[in-house]
């Protein structure tokens, strides 16, 4: 089988075909394209080059089409990329404007080009569907939540992953399976006769988030109603007092529109740097003595132990914590500032194996450690392939 899985940007369209059969699944292509205006045309291309490659010579060829949709209003989960996928995506356009009008748009452009292919969205806010409610509540009037302001979560499809890979890593297949099987059945009993699993994971990329699992399930998350909150991005503000927005209006004279678009093109760690919003210019840019860089890695420090702190108080202690993402995968020293001094919680690395794992898979604690370490590589295509295929098997 099949499957085409398209991240679709506000002028980028990048794609990955996979195929699924009785060995395994293989990436049979990946490519993108950027300074799109002509979705219609990006797709035609796309799929001109997949039949000159031998992979799709036809529709008939493809099976499925994944998105990695963001953010819908009053819908989540894994369903079919369809009308009401879209009426979301616009109903939420305001609050994810760089990610839900582009997708909307490509959706409709893939059922004209594919009508006959199956189109399966996989939103990022699913695997925060069963968070209790006190953690998706915001203390704001009722009018404000009943139209929509609440903590919906994102980075869904990383953070599902490590929940089920650190479980087979753990041993713990059981939780593993619960978690495979989560957006088509919801989750499964767990045992009482086993103990529980908690993890956090810390998803550190150019966009940042940490969430606590408790058996597979989330249970709290750093990101809230949009993804420019919680840890600072790499040009968007994260968290913020909400009486910094009339302060800076009334004060800086900036209208409302340059007011947000300065918090989401020129805050984080770009506007703590003042160097870039890549993390490797501003490490390079700090080990020369630049303070401003130094001080936006030390404020991305401080504010992924505010979260892990918080999210390992919520959870009673943790079997593993693990870090993913480009950031997360292949940056020892950031890992080791986050966790420095926790030995007293049972959290100690191992420098040695900690120095030398950049963007494979392993564990970075040492033998004392109570809560192991874990580096687990981000896959949020393979997620949307193997949540799409499970979506048209559970259909079938």
């Amino acid at each position: 089988m099949n499957i085409l899985v398209a991240n679709l940007g506000s002028t980028s369209f990048k794609f990955r075909l996979f195929r699924f059969d009785g060995a395994g699944v293989t990436v049979l292509a990946k490519g993108g394209y950027e300074r799109v205006t002509d979705y219609g045309k990006t797709i035609d291309d796309c799929l001109a080059e997949l039949k000159a490659a031998g992979h799709v010579q036809s529709a008939a060829d493809l099976h499925a089409v994944g998105f990695k949709t963001v953010l819908g209003r009053n819908l989540t989960g894994c369903v079919s990329a369809d009308e009401r996928v879209i009426a979301a995506l616009e109903g939420f356009k305001e609050i994810a404007p760089a990610h839900n009008p582009p997708y909307a748009a490509g959706i409709r452009q893939f059922q004209k080009k594919l009508p006959g292919v199956p189109l399966i969205a996989l939103f990022e806010t699913a695997f925060y569907q069963w968070m209790p409610e006190a953690a998706t509540r915001y203390a704001v009037p009722e009018t404000w939540h009943q139209a929509g302001v609440r903590r919906y979560g994102f980075h869904g499809a990383s953070h599902k992953f490590i929940a089920e890979r650190s479980a087979e890593l753990l041993g713990r297949n059981d939780i593993a399976e619960r978690v495979r099987h989560l957006y088509q059945t919801g989750p499964a009993p767990v045992s009482p006769d086993q103990p529980g699993l908690r993890v956090i994971s810390c998803h550190l990329g150019g966009s940042s988030s940490i969430t606590g699992i408790r058996d597979g399930l989330a249970i709290g998350t750093s990101m809230g109603l949009s993804p420019q909150s919680g840890l600072p991005q790499n040009n968007r503000v994260g968290d913020l007092d909400s009486a910094a927005v009339p302060y800076v209006l009334k004060t800086l004279g900036l209208p409302l529109a340059e007011i947000e678009r300065q918090m989401t093109k020129e805050g984080g760690l770009l506007g703590l740097s003042g160097v870039g919003s890549d993390l490797r210019d501003i490490r390079a840019a700090a080990a020369q003595g630049n303070t401003r860089a130094r001080l936006a890695l030390d404020v991305l420090v401080h504010s992924a132990r505010h979260w892990i702190g918080a999210l390992h108080f919520e959870l009673g202690g943790c079997e593993a914590i693990v870090f993913t993402a480009g950031i997360g995968e292949n940056t020892p020293d950031l890992r080791a500032a986050i966790l420095r001094d926790l030995d007293q919680l049972g959290i100690v690395l191992d420098p040695v194996k900690n120095d030398a794992l950049r963007g494979t898979e392993g564990e970075i604690s040492a033998p004392a450690s109570r809560t192991k370490v874990l580096v687990i590589p981000a896959n949020e295509e393979l997620v949307v392939a193997r949540e799409t295929l499970r979506y048209l098997a559970a259909r079938n």
